[in-house]
């Protein structure tokens, strides 16, 4: 997932990338940030995209700072939310050796770290501390790979959806596929994903200067992962790994 891949999504980003918004039903990440939120701190969202979040951070807090890699991402989002003076728009790539930001007391980043390119993931995570001030928090949601791999789970031993249809069409994509999951990479619509552990992502973020306050499962319903689930399967329900932390 490079700039060449969002700036080619970006225009139908509503049909193809997962409304974490609008699916997580219980409010957590919601519940989350207004907890943090207040009108005399700054937030930026990492990773805006189309700017969804953009309406609730632009009333709770006194400065949103939205950036993203895709400059066709950040056109919708000025275009979506004219009605917010507050929200300064900067494209900006996290993964890039150098970075200069603006720190801010709050950052928000909504599966935004999904590259598959390991180098790239660990240059997105150092920067997060320089986009936090000091004793600021972190709000960070990323896909589990613990769901992801309860899922498949279920797809190949009941056949749901003809087990995700997934055929492997040459030796290389077996390759591929073997190599990636080791670092916790599976494909979502045929696209190397990151996934996260949850261990790993308390490691992650220690090594980086937070101290995490929690990490909780943000429940999706079974119809986010299959087209035809079975009406008996129910909790657990399939998760993204929801973190709350601060930066010491």
């Amino acid at each position: 997932m490079d700039r060449k891949y969002w700036e080619r999504i970006a225009p139908s980003y509503n049909e193809e990338i997962f409304d974490v918004l609008k699916n997580d039903k219980s409010g957590k990440i919601v519940t989350a940030i207004e907890q943090i939120a207040s009108k005399e701190k700054t937030v930026t969202d990492l990773g805006c995209a189309i700017g969804k979040w953009i309406p609730l951070l632009a009333t709770a807090f006194k400065q949103v700072i939205a950036t993203d890699i895709s400059a066709k991402n950040l056109d919708i989002a000025k275009e979506r939310c004219t009605a917010y003076p507050n929200v300064e728009y900067v494209r900006m790539d996290m993964s890039a050796d150098n970075l200069t930001v603006t720190p801010c007391d709050v950052a928000v980043c909504i599966n935004a770290i999904l590259t598959h390119d390991l180098k790239k993931r660990i240059n997105f995570f150092q920067s997060l501390n320089i986009c936090i001030n000091k004793d600021g928090h972190l709000i960070l949601v990323v896909p589990s790979l613990e769901s992801k791999l309860y899922t498949n789970i279920i797809a190949h031993r009941w056949n749901v959806d003809d087990d995700h249809k997934e055929r492997i069409e040459s030796v290389e994509k077996a390759y591929a596929l073997a190599k990636n999951i080791k670092q916790g990479v599976t494909d979502i619509d045929n696209v190397p994903t990151k996934h996260y552990l949850q261990e790993e992502l308390q490691l992650l973020l220690t090594l980086e200067g937070f101290t995490v306050d929690r990490i909780e499962k943000i429940n999706y319903t079974w119809a986010t992962e299959f087209h035809n689930p079975p009406k008996w399967l129910a909790e657990p329900y399939p998760w993204d790994w929801m973190v709350v932390a601060k930066k010491n």
